[in-house]
């Protein structure tokens, strides 16, 4: 495990560096070093101009943590989805966390309540994205209890629900700039996203990941059935609630400042799983460092790919993650007949 994750440390690093030092403004390396030291507080690099400081510290770094604690959120949450559901195409949107929150997102952009007060379309997006999730267990509920094969259905009814929700105000919106901020908001990205979005974001992934490290070995349970585990001492109804609990709170979390961004979930997780086998007391751990790292690397992929235009971040892994997922459904589409 160290040696994976610290391998996975490295390329968090080397990425980070190359996304600080490339872009319309290309700084050097030693130069975005001393940069960041001098952003601290540190005495240092006090000749280099102050655009550059503005450009490292105020623009591309913030935006680097966000995408590396956005991408770590989606990679546990995805693990544990495929874990609770023993599936490996298992994706947090199952549980209409993303198309939740970019219900509210729409509502509050075509609105225009955004146009009043920005951080609304946060706190939209984290409701909806939360009542989503909320609304797809309660419908799973069967003599009290939830049981994987209706919450996905439950999960396929509010997604279709709401995205004919999200269709519909799109429709009905007419106003060319708030049409473009929905479909912008919809493809998921990280541009513009500073300090205060870091600030939103962080303690509720910190918190749900840590949580979701603790429940490892009831997660490893759960693998080998849910009357195995009952029987090892799980109590397989609260341990499911609490880890969908806690994955919704992650994913919400993050939906709610970058917009619906997808395949990290899925990628992430199973390609790990197939390094270092299924253990969850290692694989939670690297998955959050690897979706980190294929965060940081899709976002710099958008940012230099087209310039002086930029893509969305969610482009650049949906063209990774879809044949991705094509693969996988090949693969295990003798798991996907033994479930219907």
């Amino acid at each position: 495990m160290a040696i994976i994750c610290g391998a996975l440390m490295v390329m968090l690093i080397l990425a980070a560096l190359i996304s600080l030092a490339y872009g319309a403004a290309p700084i050097p390396w030693d130069d975005v070093g001393r940069l960041i030291l001098r952003g601290m507080g540190f005495r240092v690099g006090l000749d280099l101009p102050n655009a550059q400081a503005t450009i490292v510290n105020q623009v591309r770094l913030p935006r680097i943590l966000v995408g590396a604690i956005v991408g770590a959120a989606l990679a546990c949450s995805g693990g544990t989805m495929q874990g609770i559901f023993r599936n490996p195409l298992a994706d947090p949107s199952i549980i209409g966390v993303s198309v939740g929150g970019s219900l509210g997102a729409v509502i509050a952009i075509s609105t225009g309540l955004v146009v009043r007060q920005a951080w609304l379309i946060t706190l939209f997006s984290f409701t909806g994205a939360m009542g989503a999730a909320t609304l797809v267990y309660l419908l799973s509920l069967v003599r009290g209890q939830s049981q994987p094969a209706t919450l996905l259905l439950a999960g396929v009814a509010v997604n279709s629900f709401f995205g004919a929700m999200i269709s519909a105000l799109l429709l009905l919106t007419n106003r060319f700039p708030e049409v473009q901020a929905i479909l912008g908001w919809l493809i998921g990205g990280l541009r513009g996203r500073g300090w205060s979005h870091l600030g939103v974001v962080t303690l509720p992934v910190f918190l749900s990941i840590g949580l979701l490290f603790f429940f490892a070995r009831d997660i490893n349970l759960l693998l080998l059935g849910e009357e195995t585990a009952q029987g090892l001492g799980v109590n397989v109804p609260r341990t499911r609630f609490i880890l969908l609990a806690l994955v919704s709170l992650a994913t919400g979390s993050v939906v709610s400042i970058t917009g619906p961004i997808g395949f990290v979930g899925l990628v992430v997780p199973h390609m790990l799983r197939l390094v270092i086998g299924p253990d969850y007391r290692l694989l939670l751990p690297a998955s959050a460092l690897g979706g980190a790292v294929f965060l940081v690397i899709a976002d710099t992929v958008a940012r230099l790919a087209l310039q002086p235009a930029e893509l969305q971040a969610g482009i650049v892994t949906a063209l990774v993650g879809a044949p991705f997922f094509t693969f996988l459904l090949y693969r295990n589409r003798r798991l996907l007949y033994s479930i219907q």
